[in-house]
């Protein structure tokens, strides 16, 4: 039912975050775009024919939304990070009845020519201390990027529960490694032109 879709790294300004990202991978960042509904705005980079990444922060020039944004970015990120991963589902209802409660409410959310559903928990946070991944369902095709040359050589998932988030996500991608540790951290290890590069 799930598969991995993209990864987020969330920043307290898009400048920042571009810049730490960049530096990190050694490549530029692609354009990205405004989420209206949220108040925030990104910039992405493909990481293969069906994977990507974004980089997102709140739109300074943006009203705020109603309700509580994604990704916890109400509570600012001090600092850039890669923060959460996100999943896509054919049936977005199936998925969040199997999923921890918390999980969150289906959005439905569109910029231009894209339309998607997303789960957007009431708290801005997660399951599982903010590590379950946010659970999305594309109306319209995925986003078309420019290819980079960049892959996904592995995305490593560390939470002190990280056997019981597996069990419960049963998600079968070689690429997506769960390890317990202390606390909640994400590690993208990312085939780039320029060799390995690790995104934390």
């Amino acid at each position: 039912m799930l598969s991995l879709d993209h990864i987020a790294i969330t920043a307290p300004d898009l400048a920042t975050g571009v810049a730490h990202t960049e530096a990190q991978l050694g490549m530029p960042l692609g354009p990205g775009g405004q989420h209206p509904d949220m108040g925030t705005h990104n910039r992405l980079l493909s990481l293969g024919p069906d994977f990507y990444m974004e980089v997102i922060s709140i739109d300074p020039n943006a009203p705020a939304p109603a309700r509580t944004r994604w990704f916890d970015l109400d509570s600012g990120p001090e600092a850039p990070s890669l923060s959460h991963w996100i999943c896509r589902t054919p049936d977005l209802p199936a998925a969040l009845a199997r999923a921890p409660a918390g999980t969150g409410t289906p959005l439905s959310l569109s910029r231009a020519h894209l339309r998607w559903q997303m789960a957007v928990p009431d708290t801005g946070r997660l399951p599982f201390d903010d590590t379950h991944p946010a659970l999305i369902s594309w109306q319209s095709a995925p986003p078309v990027l420019p290819d980079s040359g960049a892959r996904l050589a592995e995305l490593v998932i560390t939470h002190p529960q990280a056997d019981a988030l597996a069990a419960q996500l049963a998600l079968n991608d070689p690429r997506v490694r769960f390890e317990t540790g202390p606390a909640k951290a994400l590690r993208a290890i990312i085939d780039t032109p320029n060799g390995q590069r690790v995104l934390q």
